[in-house]
């Protein structure tokens, strides 16, 4: 057999660069994604706190007639909760250590079936 006619072996340079180009795209997606599904996550946690929290004082007041001295539970894990509760009205806030400089927050108007603002 002549050495010119021979069977390549095995895998040239550029072929294994562009497997490796191409892992690295799909690792980026992917990551990306999974970055994105975790703030969902933290953002739909600080959501559920505070409906509990909403229906805690509306229960109160149902039963005080007042919003005052209402101490917030403790948030799920890393949600931070501050409430700030007058005799008439009541403002709530959630925030989580994951997510800096992004906070929710519900109040009185809409009851413990409001949706909260997140920003």
């Amino acid at each position: 057999m002549n050495r010119c006619t021979a069977p390549r072996r095995g895998f040239t340079i550029i072929e294994l660069l562009a497997v490796v180009v191409i892992l690295a795209v799909l690792a980026t997606l992917a990551i990306s994604k999974f970055g994105d599904s975790k703030r969902r996550a933290y953002i739909a946690a600080m959501k559920s706190d505070l409906h509990n929290l909403a229906l805690i004082a509306e229960t109160r007041f149902s039963s005080e007639n007042s919003y005052a001295n209402i101490t917030p539970p403790q948030g799920s894990a890393g949600v931070i909760l501050t409430f700030n509760g007058t005799q008439n009205g009541w403002t709530a806030t959630a925030t989580h250590n994951a997510l800096p400089n992004f906070s929710c927050a519900i109040s009185s108007g809409g009851g413990a079936n409001a949706e909260p603002l997140c920003q």
